[in-house]
């Protein structure tokens, strides 16, 4: 029997973008887009746990922590071009503008593997250097080393991915985007234990379960995007390079970009902090740190991905109540997800710690982290709505500005005026004193543009 999603023709899937129920159409767009940010976290949580069990050696562990923000700055390149183009999508589909949509589709693949190419040849090369300044020490630094160098040739693929899923989404698959990242989630699963445990690969078995398993999401990802039954899907005469839109992509994505390479910034002086105060045992912490909050940040990111096409249709079409009842739901869903989070990493840290490591050092000092860091960690929910509400209306300076408060502006300073007085403590504690701050000033703006788009809309029906 066919599906709603099987029977609606393009036109329908933008319709009820500005007619249907904004609490069911959340549901819909967020529950899949979820599904599949959670799962493209499960791939880093797999290989950290498969790793840290597999090999009998804690100094692994402090290894995967120091590869993490060199990763993310490969992730932050794909989001620059994937939420850039996702945003461009959503707002000229609102506006009736299919040819523009179908540029930006074409504009979109090339930009996408000339960064994927460029970074990895970069990385490779520079792959040493890149790892010390992020914190890695002569004990840490050859799993490090060895799990990037092969994990390096599936990045590009990660980011055609992630680009790709969020447009799919964007123009009414949600489902489908949920799928195929499950496709991949699923192989990794499968390859990763398989590589380690029954191959003895050791850590480049890890990296190349991944690898394999992100050739496979990119197919299924791709194929859609050649199948002239989607609403959208690559047309001739739309790949050739054109600025304008180009420059549109990068604008809107330059938010999540920043975010992402800020968050690697700041991961580089963290380690290099924890590696003072507490040696490599501190860094392995944040691999449990990171590892465990990542779920409910994905979480977040997902519904905000599914409200990004809710937010950006009915801005661009002018329905501005529905652009309000959609951010308070989902602010609501989003502070729900990560106040769990924070309880759980307040009264079971320990658990948390043991799946991911084996020495009791490294537990100890990973329940420590847990219970300082996400005491106030409830309040990132609301933070990452906020960014993400001007992101999807095209807002890009002010979305830029909020990614920046918590990772540059408060961050920073903290780092140099706690660790001296408390130590160890002093670098947890610079987590929930920026959560705060950055709560505050997303409040701050988010209550004055509402105001703005308020005024606006009575000026049009005066």
């Amino acid at each position: 029997m066919p599906t709603n999603a099987a029977v609606q023709n393009p036109e329908e899937r933008l319709q009820e973008l500005g007619n249907a129920s904004v609490w069911r159409l959340l549901l819909k767009y967020s529950l899949p887009a979820v599904v599949g940010t959670v799962v493209m976290a499960v791939y880093n949580i797999i290989d950290s746990i498969v790793i840290g069990h597999a090999i009998d050696d804690p100094n692994v562990v402090s290894g995967i922590a120091v590869t993490f923000p060199v990763m993310n700055l490969g992730t932050a390149l794909g989001m620059l071009i994937g939420a850039g183009a996702a945003t461009r999508v959503s707002i000229v589909m609102g506006q009736n503008n299919k040819r523009m949509a179908e540029i930006i589709l074409g504009n979109s693949v090339q930009l996408t593997v000339f960064i994927g190419i460029t970074y990895i040849t970069l990385f490779a090369i520079f792959i040493t250097p890149i790892l010390k300044l992020f914190g890695a020490s002569p004990n840490s630094l050859p799993y490090a080393r060895e799990f990037m160098l092969w994990i390096l040739p599936g990045m590009v693929l990660m980011n055609l991915t992630f680009s790709y899923n969020n447009i799919m989404r964007a123009t009414g698959y949600p489902g489908k985007a949920m799928y195929t990242n499950l496709i991949g989630a699923g192989m990794n699963a499968i390859l990763a234990p398989i590589f380690l445990f029954g191959f003895k690969w050791g850590i480049k078995g890890a990296a190349i379960a991944t690898d394999i398993s992100m050739l496979i999401t990119s197919f299924f990802v791709m194929a859609h995007f050649f199948n002239k039954n989607s609403t959208l899907h690559f047309v001739r005469g739309t790949f050739k390079l054109d600025w304008k839109v180009i420059r549109a992509i990068l604008y809107i994505g330059m938010s999540p970009f920043l975010i992402n390479v800020a968050g690697s910034a700041i991961n580089a002086i963290i380690n290099n902090s924890l590696l003072h105060y507490g040696g490599d045992d501190a860094i392995a912490s944040v691999v449990v740190f990171n590892r465990f909050v990542t779920i409910f940040v994905m979480i977040v990111i997902g519904i905000c991905q599914g409200m990004q096409p809710i937010l950006g249709y009915n801005y661009g079409s002018g329905r501005y109540s529905r652009l309000f009842a959609t951010l308070r739901l989902a602010i609501v869903s989003a502070v729900c997800v990560t106040s769990i989070g924070s309880l759980i990493g307040a009264f079971n840290p320990k658990i948390i710690a043991m799946a991911f490591m084996q020495d009791e050092a490294q537990i100890t000092c990973a329940v420590n982290c847990l219970r300082i860091t996400t005491i106030t960690f409830w309040m990132v929910g609301f933070q990452i709505v906020g960014t993400n509400f001007f992101q999807s209306l095209g807002m890009a300076g002010k979305a830029v500005f909020l990614s920046l408060t918590r990772q540059i502006i408060f961050m920073i300073p903290m780092l140099f005026i706690l660790p001296p007085r408390f130590g160890l403590d002093g670098v947890w504690s610079c987590f929930p004193v920026c959560d705060c701050a950055a709560a505050v000033v997303t409040a701050v703006m988010l209550y004055i543009q509402i105001r703005k788009i308020k005024f606006r809309k009575m000026e049009v029906a005066l």
